[in-house]
């Protein structure tokens, strides 16, 4: 079971015991301040004490790390089914399309007091309400870019799984979600900025009449905008870039060099430089040890095959009568499922909000779209180009990779003084002047993905397109961007929805008692949530679930199909 098992023990294993003994005591610390009785320091702003913040730095990252992991298992289980069942497809979709459009702060509205329930007076509840707040920050983009690539996988490598004889099972392990390695990885880096960017809405958790501030950067944050503090803004923003340069070099830069090995490639291309962790960990012989059993266990999973069905089910007729009953329960089910949850929807809802409050908010939608729809047309025509640039040159990717995570780490909150100053001493239009904020959340997204594609496009296409000298127009027109069309549509969604849940920190901005506003859905969702205005809050996500669901059913899905059938690699 067991072979090749170290003989000798290298320097550089001493080295990787000492940083995985750092590492399980940062997460000993960090788990011993998630549980106990909830304490009164809570529900006061924290200290701004500069001290403070390496801790608080360790438990805004475990809940972030928590929320990646649980992003996965969610990203592995939803794209699998959404991309391998044919009638799950056409649910799963539309409800990603959903569930994406619904604001950070409309699920801490409606799930706050459920996870509080579950452990009454204990830390542990509010930790859950928080995770699960990062969570919905970070699962989206990644659940559409494996759906995306499971969709879109070469034919060649396909007809290479049925030469081997692979089960469906072996081809998904070896073939299908190996091929979504990099673009996955990309957009978890992409998702763990996007949870820095709505880090302050998740920490700051109101139940009832009572906010509670859990120790971590965003209610740092939150309490040195309240009091001012320039100072205390500047030390949070030093040490948010030291923890996302450090699990980079720790975490991301190892898992994207390690994913150079799965890049659809026919010939060799060039090598990236290898950072010194992923040098580290590839010298380390005795902590490969208990990583053995691992493997065989997994060896022994992937040569699973299920048992052959019963000869009576091969039968023509049988088969037909089964998928006949198996259509009917589909039906039923998902008739049912429809018109109970409408049923439960118009109860608790739709008794209680008005058709004014609806006018009102699709007036607003009307606004907050025209900004999105800007900001979004700039992010096109500047992030497109330079992603390319970056993905075309693997090294520079390695080197700008930190950079850019910093940038898309960076919160709008952080801005707010900037802004307030310069609307104060101007006197700007808050409609106009704080639609920029919007790009912050939503930019991020295409540029990760158009880098990752472009960093997975085939090697030998590259040469080709080279020997050929295509240039200008046609190069761009005829190879580049049909060639990572499916994930510049990826990228395009996932901002669209990005921009969306952007525009609750974006359209209203404080800095102590100066407060300024754009009117949209996103103000007003703000504005509603933090006077614990359920009914209006439901309101507005339901009018921004219809405004993206309807323009991802017009204009998305679309595109999205034609990258599935026209753009996909061969």
């Amino acid at each position: 079971m067991i072979t090749h098992l170290p003989r000798t023990i290298s320097k550089w294993d001493g080295y990787a015991l000492l940083l995985l003994a750092c590492l399980f005591a940062l997460c000993m610390e960090a788990g011993h301040h998630m549980h106990g009785i909830i304490p009164d320091s809570v529900r006061h702003p924290v200290p701004l004490d500069p001290k403070h913040l390496p801790f608080y730095a360790l438990l805004t990252f475990s809940r972030m790390m928590i929320g990646i992991v649980c992003s996965l298992i969610f990203t592995i289980l939803y794209a699998t089914l959404a991309a391998k069942v044919k009638r799950l497809t056409p649910i799963l979709i539309p409800l990603l399309d959903i569930l994406q459009s619904v604001p950070v702060l409309g699920y801490l509205s409606f799930t706050v007091a459920g996870f509080a329930s579950l452990f009454p007076g204990n830390l542990l509840g509010l930790e859950l309400v928080v995770i699960f707040a990062i969570f919905t920050a970070q699962t989206w983009n990644m659940t559409f870019s494996l759906y995306q690539s499971l969709i879109s996988i070469p034919k060649d490598l396909l007809e290479a799984a049925s030469v081997f004889g692979l089960t469906s099972w072996q081809r998904f392990w070896t073939i299908e979600l190996p091929y979504a390695v990099p673009g996955l990885i990309w957009n978890a880096m992409v998702s763990m900025s996007g949870a820095w960017f709505f880090i302050v809405a998740s920490e700051a958790v109101t139940i009832g009449n009572t906010q509670f501030y859990l120790p971590g950067m965003g209610s740092y944050i939150a309490s040195a905008i309240n009091a001012m503090d320039f100072h205390a803004v500047i030390n949070a923003i030093l040490t948010m870039l030291a923890t996302i340069i450090l699990y980079d070099q720790v975490l991301f830069r190892p898992l994207t060099e390690w994913a150079q090995k799965y890049r659809y490639e026919t010939v060799s291309s060039c090598k990236v430089t290898s950072g010194w962790c992923y040098q580290l960990l590839q010298r380390v012989r005795i902590i490969r040890l208990p990583l053995y059993p691992l493997r065989y266990l997994c060896q022994r999973l992937y040569h699973f095959r299920l048992p052959a069905s019963p000869a009576l089910l091969e039968h023509k007729h049988t088969r037909r009568v089964w998928h006949f009953l198996y259509d009917v329960l589909y039906y039923a089910v998902l008739t049912y499922s429809t018109i109970y949850g409408l049923a439960y929807l118009w109860k608790s809802l739709g008794q209680h909000i008005t058709f004014f409050q609806l006018k009102e908010c699709f007036f607003l939608g009307f606004l907050t779209l025209l900004r999105i729809l800007c900001m979004m047309v700039l992010v096109v025509i500047i992030w497109i180009p330079i992603g390319i640039y970056i993905g075309l040159r693997p090294n520079l990717a390695a080197r700008i990779q930190p950079l850019v995570q910093i940038l898309a780490a960076f919160p709008s909150n952080f801005l707010y003084p900037i802004f307030v100053l310069l609307l104060a001493n101007y006197h700007l239009n808050p409609n106009i002047w704080l639609s920029p904020l919007i790009i912050f959340g939503t930019q991020w997204y295409l540029l990760f993905n158009v880098i990752a594609g472009t960093s997975a496009f085939p090697h030998d296409l590259k040469e080709l397109a080279a020997n050929l000298q295509l240039k200008g127009k046609l190069w761009w027109g005829k190879f580049m961007l049909p060639g990572i069309f499916p994930y510049v549509i990826t990228g395009l969604i996932t901002s669209w929805g990005g921009a969306w849940n952007a525009t609750i920190v974006a359209e209203i901005i404080s800095w102590g008692h100066k407060h300024y506003e754009a009117e949209g859905l996103g103000s007003y969702i703000t504005q509603a949530s933090d006077k614990g205005d359920f009914v209006s809050v439901a309101a507005g996500i339901i009018m921004m679930v219809l405004y993206v669901v309807t323009f991802n059913r017009l204009l998305w899905r679309p595109l999205y199909h034609l990258a599935e059938s026209r753009f996909k690699m061969n």
